[in-house]
């Protein structure tokens, strides 16, 4: 069936085919006979041509929107999602890895559409035990398993078409800075550069439990790790984000996690943070590092730590004096727009850079 119907306080109208989603602004919503006949059609044709024909009839004037359930090695249904610029070929592709407990549809759409208006194409996926994916509610087994699901899912994408000609870039917040380091670390060739935003490299000492309390998780891990932790922690998400109105919004996202972590998946955050911290050293490709100077959520002294150490000839470290831990989402207008500013000129500049160096080859080959 063909479901079309509105989400109240957005901008937003939803085309629900099956196992595929697709948004579009309300001044260009699809007409209800339109989808009807579609309905009609859909005994006779594929969904990927009804969705194709949807697509090109109602997205919006620059940005289109798509997204698609996969499945993992494992067998479970994983979303992923797509933006992209309408009117020409992306200039480059970004490879979004949200954070610990959110989704990328619904939370990252306004930041994901800026980068389409800019002539980019943005792909993310859902972890499993995340947003819209299965699985149970944030719960992390295994988080090498985690970045093989987000590994294939990117490189499939990267091989499509004319992809595999454009420039690739990796972006991650938090915890998905720490998926983005495990990403290069599989492949260190493969990306043009990184994005890495407040990243996980160390978790910030007011987020960690007490050593004893650690010292007896370690202890019963493995008979109850899916168990959420008995003590309160910190509340993660008044400490991310500075925007009232912006933590309500996660609040209200059902798609979002906002109990307590579970057992196992506290200590595989620990687990990895350690690891990228022992390894920083190891990170060869380009990569502009962002953080708040006020971050309580993730250690901004491990992003000065890796832009010291990394063994990249091409890094770069914006520190933001009075700003939190989500920039891109959680702070007021005018200092997240500083932020993706930052983001799009180093990108612009890396692509430039990369142009220049592939043209200068050809004519290196050309003359011999």
């Amino acid at each position: 069936m063909v479901l079309v119907s509105e989400e109240k306080g957005h901008d937003y109208c939803l085309i629900q085919p099956f196992s595929k989603h697709f948004f579009f602004h309300k001044k260009q919503q699809p007409n209800y006979i339109f989808c009807y006949v579609l309905l009609l059609l859909s005994h006779y044709i594929f969904w990927d041509q009804i969705c194709f024909i949807i697509l090109q009839a109602y997205i919006d004037g620059q940005v289109g929107y798509s997204e698609e359930f996969i499945k993992n090695s494992r067998g479970m249904q994983l979303l992923t999602c797509k933006w992209f610029p309408v009117n020409q070929e992306p200039r480059a592709l970004i490879f979004f890895c949200h954070g610990y407990a959110i989704d990328c549809s619904t939370t990252f759409k306004d930041v994901a559409s800026k980068f389409a208006k800019e002539g980019f194409g943005m792909y993310g996926i859902e972890y499993e035990g995340h947003g819209r994916s299965g699985g149970l509610n944030v719960y992390i087994d295994d988080f090498d398993l985690l970045i093989n699901d987000v590994y294939s899912h990117f490189s499939k994408i990267s091989e499509m078409g004319e992809n595999p000609k454009k420039k690739k870039f990796l972006m991650g917040e938090s915890m998905g800075g720490a998926v983005v380091l495990l990403l290069h670390r599989k492949k260190p060739e493969f990306w043009d550069g990184a994005i890495l935003i407040a990243p996980m490299c160390k978790i910030a000492e007011e987020m960690k439990p007490p050593k004893t309390v650690i010292s007896m998780m370690n202890l019963v891990i493995h008979l109850i790790p899916s168990w959420k932790s008995i003590l309160p922690g910190p509340d993660i998400i008044n400490l991310a984000i500075k925007q009232p109105h912006k933590r309500q919004e996660i609040k209200d996202n059902p798609n979002c996690y906002i109990g307590r972590p579970r057992m196992k998946t506290m200590s595989e955050l620990f687990r990895v943070s350690l690891d990228l911290e022992n390894r920083l050293h190891e990170v060869t490709m380009p990569f502009i590092v962002l953080h708040g100077e006020d971050d309580k959520v993730t250690d901004k002294e491990a992003s000065k730590l890796l832009y010291e150490v990394a063994s990249s000839n091409d890094k770069t470290l914006k520190l933001y004096p009075e700003m939190w831990h989500s920039l891109l989402f959680g702070e007021p207008l005018e200092k997240s727009e500083l932020v993706f500013n930052d983001i799009v000129q180093w990108m612009e500049t890396r692509i430039n850079t990369l142009r220049v160096n592939a043209n200068n080859n050809h004519e290196a080959k050309s003359q011999i």
